[in-house]
């Protein structure tokens, strides 16, 4: 990988870990104890762990919940307001496209280990997110909250009447994709090379509803 050390994330990018955990039955303050992490460090989302802390972090959440899309529910409550002064700053652009290429240029200040990319046609677009290393532990569990963040960011930018083309994975397909089928409402594609967001390239030039530049 291109990071090693220097790989770190945000704790707003898994913000919603403790309320998910709750809604799973268990104890949010006992259950970070478990895996090393104090409750604390979820008072401000620009504290900063690294990018396998958070990984293992999320491993064990997987373990002791016996619950398979826990990166999918975090995800789910994750938009805009957790990027932090990205997500201030994207809400101000003129376009949906001039939005996310600021997401594209200012990731590394949310996460460093990964990174965002926009590509379009003109047809079509698509929105990935690629990690740096392979984050052994959950991988699939991050990828899946990041697709589901990227999803949730486009709708928040573009309105109601935004539809995906499609959703993509990089993770195996799962045993129960019902959670997917129901968030998303779109094709979706599993043991794909990227996890991304692919939709209409008109989407780009949309004007966004209140923009201050």
């Amino acid at each position: 990988g291109v990071e090693s050390s220097e790989s770190t994330v945000r704790i707003g990018s898994i913000m919603a870990l403790p309320a998910v955990l709750a809604a799973l039955g268990e104890n949010p303050d006992s259950v970070l104890a478990e895996a090393g992490f104090d409750i604390r460090l979820f008072d401000n989302p620009d504290n900063r762990v690294s990018f396998n802390a958070r990984g293992k972090l999320l491993a064990h959440c997987v373990a002791k919940t016996g619950c398979k899309n826990l990166g999918l529910m975090i995800g789910q409550k994750s938009g805009l307001n957790s990027l932090g002064l990205i997500g201030l700053l994207m809400k101000q652009a003129t376009t949906v496209g001039t939005a996310l290429n600021c997401l594209r240029r200012y990731f590394h200040l949310h996460v460093r280990g990964a990174t965002v990319t926009l590509e379009s046609d003109g047809s079509s677009a698509v929105l990935c997110y690629t990690a740096y290393q392979s984050s052994a532990n959950a991988g699939e569990q991050v990828g899946d909250g990041a697709v589901a963040i990227l999803f949730n960011i486009l709708r928040e930018l573009c309105g109601p009447g935004w539809k995906p083309i499609e959703v993509r994975f990089a993770r195996p397909i799962d045993d129960d994709i019902h959670p997917y089928r129901s968030f998303f409402k779109a094709p979706l594609l599993f043991g794909c090379t990227q996890n991304a967001v692919v939709f209409d390239g008109k989407w780009l030039n949309h004007r966004m509803p209140v923009c201050d530049p």
